[in-house]
């Protein structure tokens, strides 16, 4: 009787990991990841058609382009989400900025923004 009390009880921990494992990989998956470059609007991307980066990022926006994220030579369309992380793209237009969520192709839906470090 007792070696089978043992068997449960290392089946049972075994058990309890896995689980902790799985809730932990889900975890990380919904932050996504990091992407770190300059925020611009789609339209325009890495080369802008007025003076002032932010200006004209600001402009284009206002004009119903989406803000984007330059990351080296790659695009990113940004899918803000929600109305705080609009705002925080509009007050970093033109600087470097760190965008955390999911990228599919060229769009990144945002779940958070803050200014690179």
């Amino acid at each position: 009787m007792k070696s089978w009390s043992r068997s449960f009880a290392i089946s049972l921990a075994a058990l309890a990991f896995a689980i902790l494992l799985s809730i932990s990989s889900l975890m990380a998956a919904g932050k996504g990841q990091a992407f770190t470059g300059e925020v611009s609007d789609a339209m325009c991307g890495a080369k802008h058609m007025m003076d002032g980066n932010a200006e004209c990022t600001r402009a284009c926006v206002k004009k119903g382009s989406k803000y984007s994220l330059v990351v080296g030579d790659k695009v990113y369309t940004l899918d803000a989400g929600s109305k705080a992380n609009q705002d925080t793209l509009d007050k970093l237009a033109g600087q470097k900025a760190t965008v955390m969520g999911k990228a599919d192709g060229d769009t990144i839906t945002v779940s958070s923004v803050a200014m690179a470090k």
